[in-house]
């Protein structure tokens, strides 16, 4: 599995639904984890920290709108994004949904190619270097497409997990990334790494974006992880 690759929760309780859109999901190359009911929906939020969740709103016990409600109204997981997939076409429930927090909000029956299409603009807004985007922090650019960094119009040598790292973090500057998180990210949940090497990795991004005497722009937050800036 590439560590790298986009996580999507979906959230659908009717089977048949739930084995298309996972087909479809896998085929797209999103690692895919489904829950059936809310409840089990908020433990795989804490559990996985999904890039992205797909919503049905009709769930057993507690509905998709409650669901989304939570997790935007915790701020470990109020960025991720929500597509809400609803039977309920009336202006007044798209309404409903978007003002609960869903960032965009799907009709049944939907069209599996538009919902892919919609699924990857919300990743490009939320994970823009798994769908091959630029980014920029600073005087820091991060070219996904070609695997390349420059800082200040020089080109930096990254090896593969540094570039993983910064890449990462250079998704949203200023968030604090606990080392479980980073871990997580950069080599993904089927490997074993002790959290401690992540500190060795740092050490080596550091050491790269300084070389030729820039700014350190990783910041240590004691005791929790690193941010960008």
């Amino acid at each position: 599995m590439s560590a790298q690759q986009p996580c999507v929760l979906l959230v659908e309780d009717e089977g048949v639904q739930r084995e298309v859109l996972t087909y479809n999901l896998d085929a797209e190359g999103f690692r895919v984890v489904s829950a059936e009911t809310g409840d089990e929906a908020l433990l795989l939020v804490a559990e996985e920290s999904p890039d992205l969740v797909l919503l049905d709103w009709m769930l057993p016990n507690v509905s998709g709108i409650e669901i989304c409600r939570r997790i935007k109204a915790d701020p470990e997981s109020r960025h991720i994004p929500i597509i809400m997939l609803s039977a309920r076409s009336d202006e007044d429930d798209r309404v409903r949904g978007l003002e609960t927090g869903a960032d965009d909000y799907v009709v049944k029956p939907y069209s599996v190619i538009e919902l892919m299409a919609r699924v990857r603009t919300q990743l490009r807004r939320s994970r823009p270097t798994t769908m091959g985007e630029r980014l920029s922090f600073q005087d820091i650019i991060l070219d996904s497409g070609e695997h390349r960094v420059f800082r200040d119009g020089r080109a930096l040598h990254l090896g593969p997990t540094e570039f993983r790292l910064l890449s990462t973090l250079m998704e949203r500057p200023g968030r604090v990334w606990t080392r479980e998180q980073l871990l997580d990210r950069v080599w993904g949940r089927d490997i074993y790494v002790d959290s401690r090497t992540i500190d060795v990795h740092v050490g080596r991004l550091r050491k790269a974006l300084m070389t030729n005497g820039g700014v350190n722009p990783i910041r240590t937050v004691r005791g929790t992880g690193y941010a960008l800036g």
